[in-house]
């Protein structure tokens, strides 16, 4: 994901109060389109509805990995109060004023500003066409038509949190990607009920059921051969296996602090975050790279910091790490699947988007 998020965004309603609608439109800074969405929201305001619009729109660029957001509207009252140019004076609005400005405030860097409804056809378009139907509305991104979906294979251990969080990025249409088997080296275990519930190929391959590593990694290389998969992608997986020269730099690891701290054999899940605790440290994160023959020590590709506070527990800390994991991971086989990452002397290289 670039840093910067694009949005425009419009809302309005027939009576004012009366049935209403709000949409967003998300484009990267190549105008490729990320998002479109339209929210039928039952009777209220044009006001209401504008700043609903807004909210939606946030959300949806954080959970995207936006730093920073430049907002377009056709309300003008809206962008002269955030801009603080207007008093809000409704009390139905304030507390949405409120809310913005403080999701604004999340970004690194945000710009609200005014444009003419000539400019605004997509989001205005949306809106109308929510209200005629009575309904929610999406339009798939543009830019996944455009080429085939990467074929993922993702290694679970556990719960399969991080595969789920996958599938839901495909699910958007904001990964171009399909997940075509899913590998579990444990049969009793959330994950597999989950990826099962999500009509996802899933096989276990246990290494007690194979003589010795060699065997056990043999067995995982053949399924993946056997449905053409492009990358490998471990979600909670706890067993070493010899990755085959045909899967270097095509096996992807997330490891819930910034390598090279806290990483080695030993360090997953709880036992992480309780070092990372007992350091003292003051920031933690994820890091996603490549994987090679020893635990976490493959080129780093990716790595998303969070605070660490004074009061936290290692579960606490935990589900911190994990909502920048929800983010780092899907980027990191975005740009993998769109030709940009070189592997040099052991580093990573994020090679620029092409023009389009």
């Amino acid at each position: 994901m670039d840093e910067k998020i694009i949005a425009y965004i419009d809302g309005g309603s027939r009576g004012n109060p009366g049935p209403a609608a709000c949409a967003f439109v998300l484009n990267d800074l190549r105008y490729n389109q990320l998002r479109a969405c339209a929210f039928f929201i039952g009777d209220t305001t044009n006001n209401t509805a504008e700043y609903t619009a807004l909210l939606k729109a946030l959300d949806e660029a954080k959970s995207l990995g936006a730093r920073q957001i430049d907002v377009y509207s056709d309300s003008e009252l809206l962008v002269k109060q955030l801009n603080g140019q207007y008093k809000v004076k409704s009390d139905q609005i304030r507390p949405l004023y409120a809310m913005a400005l403080e999701t604004l405030s999340e970004f690194k860097s945000w710009q609200v500003r005014h444009i003419p409804r000539e400019k605004n056809k997509q989001a205005d378009a949306l809106v109308n066409r929510a209200l005629d139907l009575e309904r929610d509305i999406e339009e798939t991104p543009k830019s996944v038509k455009k080429t085939k979906p990467i074929r993922l294979g993702v290694l679970i251990s556990g719960g399969g949190t991080t595969l789920i969080n996958i599938v839901g990025w495909i699910n958007r249409g904001t990964l171009n990607a399909e997940v075509v088997v899913v590998i579990s080296s444990r049969s009793s275990v959330a994950g597999v009920e989950k990826a099962s519930a999500a009509g996802l190929n899933v096989i276990i391959i246990r290494t007690k059921d194979h003589p010795d590593i060699d065997d056990f990694s043999k067995s995982i290389e053949q399924e993946l051969m056997a449905v053409n998969v492009d990358l490998v992608v471990q979600g909670g997986w706890l067993c070493l296996w010899k990755i085959p020269p045909c899967y270097e730099n095509k096996v992807m690891n997330i490891h819930p602090a910034l390598l090279p701290s806290f990483g080695g054999k030993g360090m997953w899940g709880h036992h992480v975050h309780e070092a990372v605790l007992k350091a003292g440290c003051k920031v933690s994160g994820c890091t996603v790279h490549f994987c090679n023959n020893e635990y976490d020590s493959g080129p780093i590709i990716v790595q998303r910091c969070c605070p660490v506070k004074d009061d936290d527990t290692a579960e606490t800390l935990a589900a911190r790490v994990f909502e920048q994991e929800c983010i780092a991971y899907p980027e990191a086989i975005r740009l993998f699947a769109e030709g940009r990452l070189t592997v040099k002397e052991g580093k990573v290289k994020i090679n620029p988007a092409p023009r389009p």
